[in-house]
């Protein structure tokens, strides 16, 4: 079993042995230790926070171990209940709370749960401020409440506030959307995702909703990570249904992918790129990515005259960089799609809305409108390494080796050739390097990895 402490928050799986696994113990520790740092930065006294859920098993429990720990240290509680990542995003810049906290563990099987930790923006909260709520933890610096100064849970279901939210937005067009009168089957992975996107299409003016697996129980139909081997049921179902489309989000909703009318993956790499594409058609501006994500959306940005940024990997990484390029679109390649016109974060949901208006707009098919985008294929391996290397070390001789290519180690080492990259970064949980690369072909990507694994190995 596994509980995993970090500067973005505490994972683990549900298990019997705290400090081990995630206990209620350990969750009544962790809250505590954010709560005490909300309240150390808060610039007023009395703290508020938002506090969500994705439908897990675990994670009712959870919450209320959570929202009673709070409570307890004297911060007031909106009770979101089962929503969306995104959802507790936008609900903290909102109701202008002081932060909050998300119960998923994403994509990770049913076993899992975590804490996310936001700030006052709706955002994960930095490196710096993960490390001053991981030395609370690990020093047990909590102060708790007198009985007249106890905090309050308030619940407030931020469902139709969210969506209206979203039809709100300039680029999002339900006549357009209504008009093409589209069939679309959706996977709700059994979570959150199983009320919201219906929901979500039913007041964008769609009909006919073909749901799947979209019961909010948390008893996952499939590997809840919207990856191909685990999408084979949805394919077949798009074709039997003739349907225009399938959606597929995984547990809280911050990542999309789509499948295409013939049954084929449209491409989670092509989330973004695809709704890059129709932003920078209306909105002139730069777009971000992290490293290990596709070209295209370079491609994509040179297509309009605009400029293309690469992060490094993570959320909180690429929200920085759109921040300091003040970009109008950007997310990463496992269909994550950060407008900022809403919030800087994840959001499935508004990836659909922009997706469906970009699609009802072309009048086109899903396998037309991908034609119409660069064409690349990924391949990502791993290289097993001795415990006794130095992984560091290893990697500055990579870049050295291939220094006539465009090397940037900005996060690990990139190296970009003519004909496609490959991306290198290190493990923080075991001694391997993980290898990333795209090219225009399966084969040509391989010849990438395979090029770089040989001078490791030799």
């Amino acid at each position: 079993m596994t509980l995993i402490k970090s500067i973005s928050g505490f994972r683990g799986t549900i298990g019997p042995n705290p400090g081990e696994d995630l206990t209620p113990l350990d969750v009544v520790k962790f809250s505590a230790a954010y709560g005490n740092f909300i309240q150390q930065t808060a610039a007023k006294k009395r703290v508020k926070l938002v506090v969500g859920r994705d439908a897990r098993i675990s994670g009712e429990i959870i919450q209320q171990l959570v929202m009673n720990t709070l409570v307890g240290m004297g911060v007031d509680i909106i009770d979101a209940g089962l929503t969306t990542t995104p959802t507790v995003e936008w609900a903290v810049q909102h109701t202008q709370s002081n932060g909050g906290i998300i119960l998923t563990a994403s994509h990770n099987p049913k076993e899992w749960n975590a804490l996310k930790l936001l700030n006052a923006k709706g955002e994960f909260i930095s490196a710096v401020e993960g490390q001053e709520v991981l030395k609370n933890a690990e020093n047990d610096s909590f102060i708790f409440a007198n009985i007249d100064e106890l905090g309050s849970i308030t619940e407030r279901n931020f469902l139709r506030e969210h969506l209206a939210h979203i039809l709100g937005l300039k680029l999002v067009d339900k006549e357009a959307i209504q008009e093409r009168n589209f069939k679309i089957v959706v996977d709700g992975i059994n979570s959150s995702g199983g009320i919201y996107v219906p929901a979500l299409l039913d007041v964008l003016g769609i009909d006919q909703i073909i749901p799947m697996n979209c019961k909010a129980d948390g008893n996952f139909a499939h590997n809840p990570e919207p990856l191909k081997e685990h999408l084979t049921e949805i394919c077949r179902r798009v074709v039997q249904e003739k349907a225009d489309l399938g959606i597929v989000v995984d547990p809280d909703v911050d990542r999309l992918a789509f499948v295409s009318e013939d049954g084929s993956l449209f491409g989670e790499e092509y989330t973004l790129v695809a709704v890059a594409d129709y932003i920078l058609s209306h909105t002139p501006g730069a777009t971000v990515s992290n490293l290990s994500s596709s070209r295209a959306l370079a491609d994509i940005s040179k297509k309009y005259n605009q400029p293309y940024y690469a992060s490094a990997v993570g959320e909180v990484n690429v929200v920085a960089q759109m921040k300091a390029c003040q970009a109008v679109i950007g997310g990463e390649g496992n269909g994550g799609i950060i407008y900022p016109e809403t919030h800087y974060g994840r959001d499935a949901l508004v990836g659909i809305a922009l997706f469906l208006t970009h699609l009802a707009k072309n009048f086109t098919k899903m396998t037309e409108l991908r034609a119409t985008l660069p064409h690349y294929e990924m391949v990502k391996d791993k290289v097993q390494l001795n415990k006794s290397i130095d992984v560091d070390a290893l990697l500055i001789e990579v870049a050295a080796a291939f220094s006539n290519e465009r090397v940037n180690s900005l996060d690990g080492v990139k190296i970009d050739f003519e004909e496609g990259w490959v991306h290198l970064r290190k493990s923080n949980t075991e001694p391997i390097i993980r290898i990333y690369a795209e090219a225009a072909s399966q084969e040509r990507a391989a010849q990438f990895v395979d090029q770089v694994k040989k001078y490791i190995q030799s």
